[in-house]
């Protein structure tokens, strides 16, 4: 099955098997381009300020941009240098990665779920669990030579940053700022290193198509050079473009529920280039599978009932696997009413 991969030949012409009918083809002729995700600094000396920002961002757009967040702008350039020498790496070595079990804590796949979708996505990536690190990067690829050391500082950096950005996220909620770490129990974290290559018909087919994250927060590394990524803001999409040495946040499906529908995980896709290939790593925290998840009581009262039942995230998670990406929202199977 590892011949699935796309990223071990330069394509000429779109397989058919990645031409999306009609009606479900990106459009990209209608995006608009000029408008901006918000933008928080997070070396704002006014913490307040910064706590307000993100609790905006959060209800309004589901995503943000932050700057000065404390991961050293070397070890993204990094992170992105190692995801390219790997995708580089030869068929043969690629092909022993390849998985297509959903299940497996490292392997390299393609498009989204191949077992079920009648369409692919232009997209190969290699999926890596991330936490506890000494359990499973001795398992990660071991070329490049650098790729499990920069990868395993990459993710130390980005889980500390998702802390941080819990606190905030809690606070700007009228909430402890230990509640969502505390709620969400002993985090797993997850990382999918995509790289979309080029693509010989952009405007037929997706990286990925449209669809929410069924996780808690993503913190997403662009490439610097190839913007690809598009949020739905009030019907349209916009493309977000990338600002040197920013990282992308996005609200997933697990806060919007915690949250007791205040703040959103909003539809979010990946388009693909016709010139150039585009690499992105998103790393996503995720909560422990058997910890009930459901509104935060405080936000619960007379006026404003809870809008989800209690569930746990392997029941959450279990169901969104079961579904094609771009259906309903899986949120809406768990609402009370």
């Amino acid at each position: 099955m590892a011949d699935q991969l796309i990223s071990t030949a330069v394509h000429d012409e779109l397989p058919e098997s990645y031409v999306r009918p009609e009606s479900q083809r990106p459009r990209l002729d209608e995006v608009v381009s000029g408008a901006q995700i918000p933008v928080v600094d997070l070396a704002d000396p006014d913490p307040a300020a910064v706590v307000a920002g993100i609790g905006e961002a959060c209800a309004t757009h589901g995503f943000f941009q932050v700057l000065n967040h404390g991961v050293p702008a070397e070890l993204m350039g990094a992170m992105l240098a190692a995801a390219y020498e790997f995708f580089r790496l030869p068929a043969e070595e690629k092909a022993k990665l390849y998985s297509d079990d959903p299940a497996k804590k490292m392997r390299l796949s393609t498009s989204f779920n191949v077992r079920k979708e009648t369409v692919h996505n232009w997209r190969d990536y290699l999926r890596l669990h991330c936490h506890p690190l000494h359990k499973y990067a001795p398992d990660w690829p071991a070329n490049p030579p650098s790729f499990r050391e920069i990868v395993s500082s990459y993710c130390t950096e980005v889980r500390a940053l998702g802390f941080r950005l819990y606190a905030a996220i809690s606070q700007s909620l009228g909430l402890e700022d230990d509640y969502v770490k505390k709620t969400l129990g002993d985090q797993e974290q997850h990382m999918a290193v995509n790289f979309y290559p080029r693509c010989p018909a952009p405007e037929l087919t997706y990286g990925l198509p449209a669809h929410t994250d069924p996780n808690a927060l993503t913190i997403l590394l662009m490439d610097q050079q190839v913007a690809g990524l598009q949020v739905l803001h009030h019907g349209r999409w916009i493309a977000v473009n990338p600002r040197p040495n920013a990282l992308v946040i996005n609200i997933g499906d697990q806060l919007q529920a915690l949250s007791n529908g205040r703040y959103r995980s909003v539809w979010h896709r990946a388009v693909v280039n016709a010139d150039r290939p585009r690499m992105s790593v998103a790393s996503f925290l995720c909560p422990c599978n058997d910890v009930l998840i459901g509104p935060a009581a405080k936000l619960v009262a007379e006026g404003s009932p809870a809008v989800y039942r209690d569930y746990t995230y392997a029941e959450y998670y279990a169901k969104f696997w079961s579904r094609n990406l771009d259906q309903e929202h899986c949120l809406e199977l768990f609402r009370t009413a």
